[in-house]
């Protein structure tokens, strides 16, 4: 007998084409849609083409750096302290593409209608090929508003961190041709309350904002220790002020910054996160003194925006494999996708894709009009609002997306567990999600204007019954102070859902805003996915994020 003919068990059959090197914006359609309704349509051109970038090379870079995590090394062979963290070269890809593209800098040097828009877009297409590297651009991205409270600071630094240039050299900032900016805040006794940091900071001279100071302590978390500077915090003698610590001293040797260790994370695997300390590490005070969590938040409202829009990117990648993986695969001879069960499943998840993106855009065009005072108190509202409902949602709307691809959606050969993983840490980074219900109402109660605001933004419910219901009982909450902290969560969810309700409506999608207020706004609400009425239009939801190839 040849048993060479049996060397072929099967064929390899009912598998999906492959999505490797799809443009990610042009099977996007609600992407397509958002982005133009709020402003971004000028940059189409420029959006689309990080859409490629995403689903191509930058893709397999997400893959090879998650795979080579970043090493710490302490010493060099001669065993000097070097404190350097070494990156596989996937990572310097995905940074360097980022940078080119403006990705940390696009709406501050071109500051214009919908930029901040247009950056989001692009920033969400990136974070789905790599979210690991969000943390450092995120950051450059997020410092300018706070760096420009302090112009002298700013005319040395705003333009390395404003260039197009990635410059990853350890070097000074005189000789780079570009920047990247880190933040250390948290330190081990306080965690959130970094008011009981015990970072101190010592006058090199006269002292005062823009002056140098030699700052002795530690951080728990230093978030990519390889930039080539840090906002940080640090007590004085009237309080806790910001600072800006580069790597570098001004006569090109090391500051004395010491990493301690890489964390080892539950995801976010391509980005280096230390332990750090300071011993005598020379910095640059930052705005007033004793003002040092006012003028961080200036950076803090940015990264929070950022941490929205990158939840909203695993969740739609998510939700593109499969979907993708449901619309080609076989089932007791019926398309998966076709099935009424699972077309109940998929029809949820892309409602809850959609909603966090269009809430996540409606954010972006607040910031490109914070001239305008209803859309900054709106930006002051809901930079905590999205924060908080966008990342929660994140990790379950993940995991059920998994679940549709069987074994496939759980092995490592699929990006899924990569995005599972990575799914927390926007809701822990820039404050866990009782920080941001907190900010909440102290926004709502404590900001002249911001309540007024939040109900000029809903209306009276557009025309939906439910929704008009929605907003009613939102105001009596309001109006019931007592407990208002216990409630805090309910109330932060109540906001997003109605913001969420309202902006689907107005686009005017009758498919998407009616499966939406039916499920978040009626009796089913809360529940898991895959539990939407009688009556939603599913074929119609789950054709429009199927990608079309």
């Amino acid at each position: 007998m040849n048993l060479h003919q049996f060397a072929e068990t099967h064929d390899v059959t009912n598998q999906p084409p492959s999505l490797d090197g799809a443009n990610l914006y042009r099977i996007d359609l609600p992407l397509q849609e958002w982005s133009r309704r709020f402003g971004a349509g000028s940059a189409e051109a420029r959006i689309d083409a990080y859409g490629a970038l995403a689903g191509g090379p930058l893709m397999e870079a997400g893959f090879l750096a998650n795979q080579n995590k970043p090493v710490f090394n302490s010493h060099d062979r001669y065993g000097h302290r070097i404190d350097l963290v070494e990156f596989h070269p996937a990572y310097h890809e995905l940074m360097r593409t980022a940078v080119e593209h403006g990705l940390p800098s696009l709406p501050w040097a071109h500051p214009q209608s919908g930029a901040h828009v247009a950056r989001a877009a692009m920033t969400y297409l990136h974070s789905q090929a790599e979210a690991g590297t969000g943390c450092p651009l995120t950051m450059t991205f997020a410092c300018v508003p706070a760096l420009r409270l302090q112009p002298d600071l700013a005319q040395t630094w705003l333009p390395k961190i404003l260039s197009t240039e990635y410059d990853p050299r350890n070097v000074g900032i005189a000789h780079k041709a570009g920047a990247t900016i880190g933040m250390a805040m948290t330190e081990k006794q306080g965690g959130t309350d970094v008011r009981a940091n015990t970072t101190r900071a010592y006058p090199v001279g006269a002292g005062g904002p823009g002056q140098a100071y030699e700052l002795v302590g530690h951080k728990w978390f230093c978030s990519a220790p390889m930039c080539d500077a840090f906002l940080t915090l640090a007590q004085t003698d009237k309080g806790l002020t910001c600072f800006l610590l580069p790597r570098q001293r001004p006569d090109d040797t090391r500051n004395e910054f010491y990493i301690q260790r890489l964390k080892n994370k539950l995801g976010n695997c391509s980005n280096a996160s230390s332990e750090v300390e300071f011993r005598g590490a020379l910095a640059w005070m930052i705005g007033e003194e004793g003002r040092g969590v006012p003028t961080i938040i200036e950076m803090v409202a940015m990264t929070r925006f950022d941490c929205m829009v990158g939840s909203s990117a695993l969740m739609r990648q998510a939700l593109t494999q499969a979907s993708h993986h449901c619309a080609h695969r076989l089932v007791g001879g019926r398309i998966l996708s076709e099935q009424p069960l699972m077309q109940n499943v998929l029809a949820d998840l892309a409602l809850e894709s959609e909603a966090s993106l269009a809430l996540s855009m409606r954010m972006g065009r607040a910031l490109d009009h914070l001239d305008n005072e209803q859309e900054a108190k709106f930006a002051r509202l809901v930079t905590a609002v999205g924060k908080y409902w966008i990342c929660k949602r994140a990790p379950a709307m993940i995991n059920e997306a998994a679940e549709c691809m069987g074994g496939a959606g759980y092995v490592e050969d699929s990006i899924l567990p990569r995005l599972y993983r990575e799914a927390p840490v926007n809701s822990t980074w820039e404050g866990s999600g009782n920080v941001q219900c907190l900010d909440v109402l102290r926004a709502l109660s404590k900001e002249p204007g911001v309540l007024e605001a939040l109900f000029v933004e809903l209306g009276n419910g557009h025309g939906s019954p439910q929704l008009a219901q929605h907003i009613e009982q939102l105001k009596s909450a309001f109006m019931d102070t007592q407990d208002i902290q216990y409630r805090a969560r309910q109330l932060t969810e109540d906001i997003a859902v109605a913001l969420q309700a309202k902006l689907l409506l107005e686009a005017g999608n009758a498919a998407v805003s009616d499966g939406f207020i039916a499920s978040r706004l009626g009796e089913s609400s809360g529940r898991v996915y895959g539990t939407l009425p009688r009556g939603v239009n599913v074929e119609a939801i789950v054709a429009r994020s199927t990608p079309n190839l």
